[in-house]
């Protein structure tokens, strides 16, 4: 381990933001948004299926929130069916909303209000990222080229809300905001407001991710201090925070950005979430119960809770979860048990309301408790990279980068259908009958070659349906020529986009070469195929049939 591998990452707010140091408890309740159905249901092994998002989703308005994100409608068919289900069977009530996630890109934002149509309130929580990590890594653009998306995509959901059947509020997320320059930050966030318009009728959520935790809590209190006090149109502004735990302070992080000034939080309930999850709001809630504060949500049947989200989620509530585990209010210390039956005595002796029995923090009995018994995996969530990563360190394929993407779509259809993780070899077995040397309706039996006047000629023999036929064509390589035979004995055009190539090491047979070609057609529509052989021309050849074959079907 070498410390020195690490430096600080974040970028405090300038001058002196500090005026939450001088509270010293939190006096009401935030807005409360559960992501469960979005944060929480993307990070499972098995992401829930719509008759158990159905089941959580009701607990979650039992338990009393009034804004709950239902997912990615864009990404998901479930999400997408689920949110449609919410819709057209009328089970929003009246005073709750509905969130949905979306990047800042059109067809996403527009696939997200086609979900949302006819909803009686939605939230369009629309997001970018805007970190120094992400801007240089990830997008490779300079701060006015991120911003400039950011305020295009307020632009086209103000539009689109207008043109959709439905009722639409704003939510916008500076995403990896604790790896950003506050006063960017500020600067991408007014210059949507600027947009959005803020007004009475019109509130906007700004929503202030702790994407990845970086800092001390108190760092992020200032942060979200400095943008309180400097956003645009604030009275019009709700502050929201989505916190989570990667330094383990989530809950720490909230608490005291609850005091610089935010006035909503998402979380979901036991943490669980990307990573190390994201805040608990259940720890968060019962924390205010304990101070004496009501949290407006409704925990008071904590066992029936755990049991419902254990049952959709197949997480398990850690037996040390704060208020909820199993354990939390056992004493196994000799002492400890002395002191708390000498504490519930003194209630009893002095006919105290006050709950202050030593070691027990709140009365479990509020919570329906009793005092005396008391490396990379793929499902319908994943995206192309882990997909492709996952194929290649397992089998040796490396992948053009949009044939990763078209792979990916499919490994999330089977998995989003079958509610199932996919394994390796099931990836591997999509991509081989998806792509690798497809030999249906056309193959190629037999090719030969010889250079002329700079070119090369080439004789290709397919065979389809037990008939061959031998095509000469000539091109400026081996499978150009081929390509061109193909086109002379299909009669068929298309354009050769995408040709890659690698050697695959195989464990007991040496080297193999694996080719990859994508080919569009004449409607503008990509196609590919994958070949493997002992020669790379065979490989490719292989390659341009299985494409081709695949653009037949």
């Amino acid at each position: 381990m070498d410390p020195r591998k690490y430096s600080i990452g974040y970028y405090p707010a300038p001058g002196k933001h500090m005026k939450w140091v001088e509270k010293d408890h939190i006096e009401k309740a935030p807005r409360w948004c559960s992501v469960d159905l979005r944060d929480g249901n993307q990070s499972l092994v098995i992401p829930m299926s719509l008759e158990e998002k159905l089941e959580f989703y009701h607990m979650l308005l039992r338990v009393g929130f009034k804004e709950i994100e239902v997912g990615f409608p864009a990404a998901s068919e479930t999400e997408y069916e689920f949110l449609r289900c919410l819709i057209e069977n009328h089970m929003i009530p009246a005073d709750v909303s509905v969130q949905v996630l979306t990047q800042c890109r059109e067809h996403i934002i527009r696939k997200t209000f086609d979900a949302c149509k006819g909803a009686p309130s939605a939230i369009i929580h629309f997001y970018n990222s805007v970190s120094v990590a992400q801007r240089e890594q990830v997008f490779r653009k300079d701060k006015e080229e991120i911003k400039k998306i950011a305020v295009e995509g307020a632009k086209l959901v103000k539009r689109l809300a207008a043109e959709y059947e439905g009722n639409f509020r704003f939510e916008y997320s500076p995403e990896s905001f604790t790896g950003t320059e506050p006063e960017y930050a500020l600067e991408v966030c007014n210059a949507v407001l600027d947009v959005l318009e803020p007004s009475e009728d019109n509130n906007v959520i700004i929503n202030l991710p702790v994407t990845v935790e970086m800092s001390l809590p108190h760092v992020y209190a200032s942060q979200v201090e400095y943008m309180s006090e400097n956003l645009k149109y604030r009275d019009h502004v709700t502050l929201s925070l989505h916190p989570h735990n990667d330094r383990g302070t989530g809950v720490a992080d909230t608490e005291l950005a609850l005091l610089a000034g935010a006035d909503r939080v998402e979380g979901t309930l036991f943490g669980n979430g990307e990573r190390t999850g994201n805040v608990d709001i259940v720890t968060l809630a019962m924390n205010m119960y304990s101070h004496g504060v009501d949290p407006e949500l409704d925990f008071s049947d904590m066992p029936a809770i755990c049991k419902t989200y254990e049952a959709c989620t197949r997480m398990h509530v850690y037996e040390r979860s704060p208020y909820a585990g199993a354990l939390v209010f056992a004493a196994f210390s000799g002492s400890h048990q002395d002191a708390i039956a000498k504490g519930m005595n003194w209630r009893k002796e002095k006919n105290l309301y006050q709950w202050t029995v030593p070691y027990i923090p709140i009365d479990p009995r509020d919570i329906s408790r009793t005092y005396d018994a008391d490396v990379i995996r793929v499902n319908s969530q994943s995206g192309k990279g882990g997909i492709g990563y996952l194929l290649e360190q397992a089998y040796g394929y490396i992948l053009p980068p949009k044939m990763r993407e078209d792979l990916s779509y499919r490994c999330k259809d089977i998995s989003d259908r079958d509610h199932r993780e996919l394994k390796s070899e099931d990836v591997l077995a999509i991509f081989m009958d998806s792509y690798l040397n497809i030999g249906n309706p056309l193959t190629i039996s037999g090719t030969k070659f010889h250079q002329e006047a700079g070119a090369v000629e080439a004789q290709v023999t397919f065979l389809r349906h037990g008939r061959e036929t031998t095509v000469s064509a000539r091109g400026n390589g081996t499978l150009d020529a081929v390509s061109n035979a193909l086109k002379a004995y299909s009669g068929k055009n298309y354009v050769l986009k995408v040709y890659t190539e690698h050697s695959v090491q195989e464990r007991n047979s040496g080297s193999t070469a694996a080719a990859y070609i994508g080919i569009e057609d004449e409607e503008s529509k990509m196609h590919w195929g994958a070949g493997t052989d002992t020669d790379i021309i065979k490989a490719s050849a292989n390659a341009l049939i299985s494409a081709f074959n695949n653009m037949s079907k």
